[in-house]
């Protein structure tokens, strides 16, 4: 295979799995790290840390996704729900259900895949930038899609994700109880006092929970969203530098968080300190292209939060593998945590 890049970004890991790696950060989910992760279960309780998949309702959060919306299936000239099989053999005694749902699947509780974000990088030197995401993989438009091949959405798909089994140990970080319902940028400073505070470490492998408070403020909507949550809430502040570079260093596995992007969301506009040619959301390249670092986004922690901080522990068995699926950028999930 010829290789796809001559120089990575300053720094990426493209490369240090494999030329061919599309898995990224989950490499570091080993069966030696899910048997540590299974001993931080004490108790056998679970904890379903995903939003319905229609919340959080309506379109206020990112007016480029939509609730999901049913269609129906035909069964012959029959709408495929609640029919009664007698209509094709009066002997059938049994009545069948089926349909069809047209889904965004970054619109609820997701996984952001490798093919969600790129960057524009001169990955061959040859003088011209290309589009490229993880491992120098390049992305093709969407008249692309579905071709033979490694280029684009199919080779950094999340059912490559999927494949991992996305299990291992879990950290919680709950900035709402030092922060509140607030919006404030927390650096790496912050991030740090926190986890000092309440005694929260963090190991290579590790898959790193944020705990905002915003899922809460969506379950108390209930469907009904406000425009002032736009700006509630803490996010991580992506242009931090020494942020970026404890993501880097600490070998964190993925980050996963209950607001609408980790860090400030593009839909409330380009963060004033970018100043230069960069990235609108520069934790998404680093993590996402540069890292092979998973984002989860709009997860449920709040009640999980409160479990934790109750029983003075960080840490838990996470499982949440993405929906298998060849080509989709992102995918629903509905994590479950076993403490």
């Amino acid at each position: 295979m010829t290789k796809r890049w001559n120089k990575r970004p300053e720094g990426s890991n493209w490369g240090e799995f494999g030329e061919d790696d599309q898995h990224g950060r989950m490499n570091l989910l080993t069966p030696a790290r899910r048997l540590r992760a299974l001993q931080e279960v004490k108790t056998g309780e679970v904890f379903c840390l995903s939003h319905p998949l229609d919340r959080p309702g309506g379109n206020v959060l990112n007016p480029n996704r939509y609730p999901p919306v049913f269609h129906p299936v035909m069964r012959g000239t029959d709408v495929y729900f609640n029919l009664a099989m007698e209509k094709s053999d009066p002997r059938f005694t049994d009545v069948g259900s089926d349909e069809a749902i047209m889904l965004y699947s970054q619109y609820s509780t997701h996984w952001d895949g490798f093919a969600h974000k790129g960057t524009v990088f001169d990955a061959n030197g040859d003088g011209v930038a290309e589009k490229v995401s993880y491992n120098g993989y390049q992305l093709v438009d969407s008249a692309g899609r579905g071709r033979q091949g490694e280029l684009g959405a199919l080779a950094l798909s999340v059912a490559e994700m999927a494949e991992t089994g996305v299990q291992g140990r879990a950290v919680m970080i709950d900035l709402r109880h030092h922060f509140g319902d607030e919006r404030v940028a927390v650096t790496w400073e912050m991030l740090e006092r926190v986890m000092k505070d309440d005694d929260v470490k963090v190991e290579q492998g590790d898959i790193v929970c944020i705990h905002t408070g915003l899922g809460q403020l969506i379950r108390e909507a209930d469907g009904k969203l406000d425009a002032s949550i736009r700006t509630a809430c803490t996010v991580l502040d992506g242009y931090d530098k020494r942020l970026l570079e404890w993501i880097a260093d600490s070998g964190i596995a993925a980050i996963a968080a209950d607001n609408l992007a980790v860090e400030r969301s593009s839909t409330l506009g380009t963060d004033p300190r970018l100043g230069h040619r960069g990235p609108q959301l520069p934790l998404h390249e680093h993590c996402l292209v540069k890292l092979g670092i998973h984002l989860g986004e709009l997860w449920y922690l709040t009640e999980l939060a409160a479990w934790m901080r109750k029983n003075r522990r960080s840490r838990f068995l996470l499982t949440a593998p993405p929906l298998r699926m060849p080509g989709a950028a992102g995918s629903p999930v509905t994590p479950v945590a076993t403490v």
